[in-house]
């Protein structure tokens, strides 16, 4: 008995990435590729439409970026595994694009083979990072973050509560301007991009606690 086909969609806002990547999988045994999408909130939609077992997903493109479009597909019932292909492999594209839920980072450069094989494993539910991605993670696993002081746990516990930035100014007794600056401190600490996620790491961390 053969083994099942495994179906990939492709999602680039670049035309000639994606027709390089539907050949290598196009002439690949075991694969089908269902479908493109030019950007993430097409791979949302297509992704719920084709039901793909693997989502070949770039970060940087319009109308919804790689991130978001992860996050979309994590919330919703669909059971895809998510493979970020892309030439980015800073911290500040990393961290959030495993956070989201995707299954693995490589990075555009990587060999044919090893991305047929990335494919195949995270088809299987497989974790698969670039060697240069698995470092840069044990590096900020190794390398605790900075605390954040008192006055930014304070910040950050009005951000939970749905405080604005001059409703935090007000409750501290501070101008707005001081808000912006402590949420960029919080930002830099945190390793994170905004608002939303600077809450979830404090909960994540125990900086923040539900029953406060």
């Amino acid at each position: 008995m053969s083994d099942p086909v495994i179906r990939v969609l492709i999602a680039d806002d670049h035309p000639i990435v994606r027709d390089g990547f539907h050949g290598v999988f196009a002439s690949e045994p075991g694969f089908h590729v269902v479908g493109e999408a030019g950007d993430g909130a097409e791979a949302v939609s297509l992704a719920k439409a084709l039901k793909p077992d693997v989502v070949l997903m770039d970060l940087r493109m319009p109308v919804m970026g790689g991130v978001d479009a992860i996050r979309e597909l994590s919330r919703s019932s669909v059971p895809v595994k998510v493979l970020v292909l892309t030439t980015f492999d800073t911290d500040q594209d990393v961290r959030p694009a495993i956070e989201a839920g995707a299954t693995g980072y490589l990075l555009k450069d990587t060999e044919r083979d090893e991305l047929v094989r990335a494919v195949r494993a995270a088809a299987a539910g497989e974790a698969v990072l670039s060697p240069a991605v698995a470092n840069r993670l044990m590096r900020q696993v190794r390398t605790p973050r900075e605390t954040l002081s008192d006055r930014e746990v304070e910040v950050l516990r009005l951000v939970a509560d749905g405080a604005s930035n001059r409703e935090t100014a007000k409750r501290l007794h501070i101008s707005e301007a001081t808000v912006k600056t402590h949420l960029v401190h919080i930002y830099g600490k945190l390793g994170v991009k905004d608002r939303a996620a600077a809450v979830a790491v404090g909960f994540r961390q125990g900086v923040l606690r539900w029953d406060e």
